[in-house]
């Protein structure tokens, strides 16, 4: 019986270490980001693991963290270089602060409109600002995905630029977010995204600023009474694969991560625009004040700051893209 058991033993440690074995188990690679786990951006992601899987045959996986759960934005954003995370979905003007022309598509009132914006993602301009945070560095934009217009949220109605003097709004912790509440005489105040509800709650801020299906996702409605439509950001998420999980990857794994992750972005984006149609009743249906708002003021105001001393771009990079057709 003895002598049994030891073969049997014996057995299995040995399949337990054949190559088969090993080879059998992928590499799960750490995709993080700071959205809720209802929100698009994480089940779009959480569904691509089986075709990562099946595309890398078994090689590779992914493991999805939403909700701040690896670190708040600029955390997210060092694990890449570390290699303490694979995969992220950030902000523009995140990554901006690595390299400050990538920032150009999320500063306030940069898009006509959201053709504009998906012209530019497509475009030769986005292609090259892409190469230049990759040489800046070393981590690769494999995809963007539209993150929706950005609103802001209070108290009181904010029909013009005189509604947001003095208000104290909260931003993101990188420094273009707080173009837009300077060029409106708004004081602008950063505070980590997963903070935002208890600030608006404890009367830290008077408002905030996020696309309709983010300030549901967040329940920013139930402790701001006001939606203004201010639309003061075309907004999106660069998804970026990490330079030492790169290196590590073959030709043909690295590909077949961005082609999913570039479906991902797609499954994600066609989501929020169908939200942004339906959550303007939504909101009302709740006893929210949704207010339609003239942007020409706004836009105005803000679009004499977009070459000023808070922009990380040259005159070229901006009269391009504003070329773009």
């Amino acid at each position: 019986m003895k002598a049994l058991t030891f073969v049997a033993f014996a057995a299995a440690a040995a399949t337990a270490l054949s190559p088969l074995s090993a080879s059998a188990a992928p590499k799960m690679l750490k995709f993080a980001h700071v959205y809720e786990a209802s929100e698009p951006y994480h089940t779009c992601a959480v569904e691509a693991d089986p075709k990562v899987q099946e595309a890398t045959e078994g090689r590779y996986g992914l493991e999805v963290f939403p909700a701040s759960s690896l670190g708040k934005e600029v955390d997210i954003n060092e694990g890449l270089g570390l290699g303490t995370v694979d995969i992220i979905y950030t902000g523009q003007l995140f990554a901006g602060r690595a390299y400050g022309p990538i920032a150009i598509g999320g500063a306030p009132y940069m898009f006509r409109d959201y053709d504009h914006w998906d012209k530019f993602r497509q475009s030769d301009l986005f292609d090259e600002l892409s190469k230049g945070y990759m040489d800046a560095t070393g981590n690769h934009i494999v995809a963007m995905t539209y993150y929706g217009n950005r609103h802001a949220t209070s108290n009181k109605p904010l029909n013009g630029p005189e509604d947001m003097k003095g208000l104290k709004i909260r931003v993101p912790n990188a420094p273009l977010y707080m173009m837009f509440p300077r060029a409106v005489g708004a004081n602008p105040t950063p505070i980590a995204f997963a903070e935002v509800y208890l600030a608006l709650q404890q009367g830290t801020v008077d408002a905030q600023e996020n696309p309709l299906p983010t300030i549901q996702a967040k329940k920013f409605y139930e402790v701001q009474s006001d939606i203004n439509l201010t639309g003061h950001i075309t907004d999106a998420l660069l998804t970026i694969i990490g330079g030492p999980t790169w290196n590590q990857m073959s030709e043909e794994d690295r590909q077949a991560l961005s082609d999913i992750m570039v479906e991902t972005s797609a499954c994600a984006t066609e989501q929020i625009i169908q939200q942004e149609k339906d959550l303007v009743q939504w909101f009302r249906d709740q006893g929210v004040n949704v207010n339609e708002v003239d942007r020409g003021p706004f836009r105005e105001a803000t679009m004499k700051l977009h070459n000023g001393d808070m922009a990380t771009w040259d005159q070229e990079t901006y009269d391009r893209l504003q070329a773009i057709e």
